[in-house]
């Protein structure tokens, strides 16, 4: 694996917003970032491939574990809603996508961070974007990303009709990876409809929730976590609604940091994991503390030797902490990367990296294009 300065392309801004992503620069820089890219080989993509393989395999069997022996508590999720989860996961409700972000320098097992199993962004740089960039720059190299097909096949596979897709009106990030991944449904042959979030009605007498044009949504694609959207007002309603979510309700059970001491509960030693714990640290002093249910890098802390040596503010001190140990991460000059493998129905299906200049990935890192000979 090699990290390579570029210049970027003079007409770069241009060519990302003619393909859908606006959000490619904030006050301190570009989030789309073609002044490096990074060079693996096919042996490198095969194994980054085959640990998110490994680690999905895994992650569906704490699944299980978690409601044959409740870990309510470990995984923050309300044991209310236990029934609900239960009955989505015995239906094998469909799932789309998530995300597995590893910390890896390139030798030994790529060890696994989180896995961002809900809501995950960075959808459209990792499939078109970086695609274009690839054919555009590095001709007759290949690409770990095959992400765009296999949305539109598993689109097919669904077996839905028409989709409804959601989010928050006024969040960039959100609204373009929704309006992307509604496009994908688009190509695959279902009639699609955007609806704000705060635009969704629910009608009693019907039991259903409703579009604008009081039409059933029978599924519904949200880009807004369970975490959340369980604390909304129509709340009450989701275990009764006939809606097919996306992603589904047994998907909670892996979408926040408390799965990681599960998955090293089940399976210690593991070479694509790292110890992990709810709450007695059993002994480590190089590690980093996470909020269950923290996003982009939110209120997390490093620690090594017993000190704090990185922190990031944020929103979410109030959600429960764990502590995992501190991953053996590649550093390039002042950049560190995190390779972020899609999972697109259940298979590893391509690789997006993230890079800050810090150890600590949050919203503002750069997302830096890849190729593979």
């Amino acid at each position: 694996m090699r990290r390579h300065s570029c210049v970027p392309r003079p007409d770069w801004v241009s060519i990302v917003e003619g393909l859908g992503l606006l959000h490619h620069s904030h006050d301190q820089g570009p989030y789309w970032d073609e002044s490096a890219c990074y060079e693996l080989s096919a042996r490198e993509v095969d194994l980054l491939e085959s640990a998110a393989n490994e680690v999905y395999a895994r992650c569906l069997e704490a699944a299980q574990r978690a409601l044959d022996q409740p870990h309510w508590d470990t995984l923050g999720i309300p044991a209310g809603l236990a029934d609900w989860i239960r009955q989505s996961w015995d239906r094998d409700d469909f799932s789309l996508y998530g995300r597995f972000d590893f910390a890896w320098n390139g030798t030994g097992a790529p060890k696994l961070l989180e896995f961002n199993a809900d809501t995950p962004t960075a959808l459209l740089e990792a499939s078109v974007i970086q695609w274009q960039w690839l054919e555009t720059t590095r001709r007759g190299a290949d690409q770990f990303n095959s992400i765009h097909e296999r949305l539109i096949e598993a689109w097919r596979k669904s077996g839905a009709f028409d989709a409804h897709f959601s989010c928050l009106r006024d969040h960039l990030e959100d609204l373009q990876t929704t309006q992307y991944l509604q496009d994908t449904a688009h190509q695959a042959g279902l009639a699609t409809t955007f609806l704000p979030l705060d635009d969704i009605g629910w009608d009693p007498r019907r039991q259903r929730f409703l579009d604008l044009e009081n039409k059933a949504i029978a599924t519904c694609f949200k880009l807004y976590p369970w975490e959340w959207l369980t604390t909304e007002a129509f709340a009450e309603f989701l275990p009764h609604a006939p809606t097919r979510w996306v992603e589904p309700p047994w998907k909670w059970l892996l979408s926040g940091k408390g799965l990681l001491p599960l998955l090293w509960e089940m399976f210690p030693s593991h070479p694509n994991l790292l110890p992990a714990f709810a709450h007695d640290r059993h002994g480590l002093r190089d590690f980093v503390r996470k909020p269950r249910w923290g996003r982009e890098g939110a209120n997390i802390t490093i620690h090594r030797g017993g000190q704090v040596t990185e922190s990031s503010p944020g929103n979410y001190a109030d959600q429960g902490f764990i502590d995992q140990a501190l991953a053996p991460m590649a550093r390039f000059g002042d950049a560190h990367p995190v390779f972020g493998v899609w999972i697109i129905d259940h298979q590893a299906t391509g690789l997006g990296i993230r890079e800050d200049t810090s150890p600590i990935t949050t919203n503002l890192s750069r997302f830096v294009p890849h190729f593979f000979r």
